[in-house]
């Protein structure tokens, strides 16, 4: 008998488990912990949202892989008015659940094994279990040119990035866009944050915006979620779109699992794609956070880089990121080392805004 390999074994160690210290530590604050690791939302549900998910309890059949046609339609229209996203059709869309179980399974859903899978130098861990638990190799690259001959068959890009909030320029899209055209590489653009935009001068832009990919949607993924701008996490409700060729084989294939979004989460997604004021209103939430985070950072002493958009602040001080996360510890807060995130993240932390506005101030009091 061939002995079993446990893909336990092959996967990389979840990084959270080593903040346990750190974390009792700071729970060890007099006044409570303040936990900035994790980018899990924790404003409620907007009311027109949970009203949608409750009409629908009584739906009692399997949904379909593919989705309604009125969430198809829903979603095609939403980035279409938020993200200038054109050209879509019916099945260029296909909804998941959950974007991190989309994006662990890619790999596999694509029938890439064996082959070469390119992730950011600072990364969401998620490309690097996807790559592992479909046995492909995994290479850590921001730069085409240091691919050489490389021909990979699946191209992570990250813009808005988690953790670092940097967001690639239409030029360099348009690049990286032509690139995996050209070279027959299936390019999975995480969008995810493309709604959180701060810098009006990079204001996040998707790589199927027609000034990005001239309407040619070739070996083009976007995957979009409803976790970050609608507080849907506890939903998983996310979204692949793009190339329909794709999209249809990965509907096969889905299909072929069972992994369908609950008819339930379905109606709530459409109520949250149609109502952009939802949205909006998040946003600013998270704007005045933002601006509350940057300065007591700032006035700490640290540097905060990158930052343009998304949900964290990538912050250093030109030290060890565990020497920095304990240094927050010490005070009771909690925040992500850049290690989490690849080699090239040694010495800065991820700081998230997603804590309510109390324990937001209470981390600038603990930094004043």
């Amino acid at each position: 008998m061939t002995p079993r390999t446990s893909l336990a074994s092959v996967l990389p160690d979840f990084p959270w488990d080593s903040l346990a210290s750190a974390k009792a530590k700071a729970q060890s604050h007099p006044d409570g912990i303040v936990n900035l690791s994790v980018g899990t939302p924790v404003d409620p549900v907007a009311p027109s949202i949970q009203i949608a998910l409750a009409e629908a309890a009584g739906f009692s059949g399997y949904p379909q892989t593919i989705g309604t046609p009125e969430l198809r339609a829903a979603i095609r229209g939403a980035l279409e008015r938020r993200y200038n996203m054109t050209e879509l059709v019916d099945a260029s869309v296909l909804p998941v659940i959950g974007t991190k179980e989309a994006i662990a399974l890619l790999p596999f859903t694509l029938g890439l094994s064996g082959q070469t899978v390119v992730i950011p130098e600072v990364a969401y861990p998620t490309y690097e279990v996807s790559a592992a638990a479909a046995g492909c190799k995994v290479l850590r690259s921001d730069s085409l040119l240091k691919l050489g001959p490389e021909r990979p068959g699946l191209m992570f890009i990250n813009s808005p990035s988690n953790p670092t909030g940097k967001v690639l320029g239409i030029e360099h899209l348009r690049k990286v866009v032509k690139w995996a055209q050209e070279n027959d590489v299936i390019l999975a653009a995480d969008e995810c944050y493309l709604g959180l935009g701060w810098d009006d001068d990079k204001q996040p832009i998707s790589i199927l915006d027609p000034r990005v990919c001239d309407g040619d949607h070739r070996n083009l993924l976007a995957i979009h979620s409803l976790s970050k701008t609608s507080n849907m996490a506890s939903y998983r409700a996310g979204y692949l779109v793009g190339d329909t060729a794709l999209i249809s084989e990965l509907t096969e294939v889905r299909k072929n699992l069972g992994l369908m979004v609950p008819y339930q989460i379905q109606q709530a997604m459409i109520a949250a794609l149609n109502d952009d004021d939802q949205e909006a209103g998040q946003k600013l939430i998270y704007a005045k956070r933002r601006a509350k985070l940057m300065r007591a950072l700032l006035e700490a002493g640290f540097r905060v880089d990158d930052s343009e958009a998304g949900l964290y602040l990538w912050a250093t001080r030109d030290e060890p990121c565990r020497d920095t996360v304990d240094w927050f510890a010490q005070r009771g807060i909690l925040v992500a080392p850049g290690d989490f995130y690849g080699p090239r993240g040694e010495q800065h932390v991820r700081v998230a805004m997603t804590e309510t506005d109390e324990r937001i101030d209470a981390f600038v009091s603990r930094l004043g």
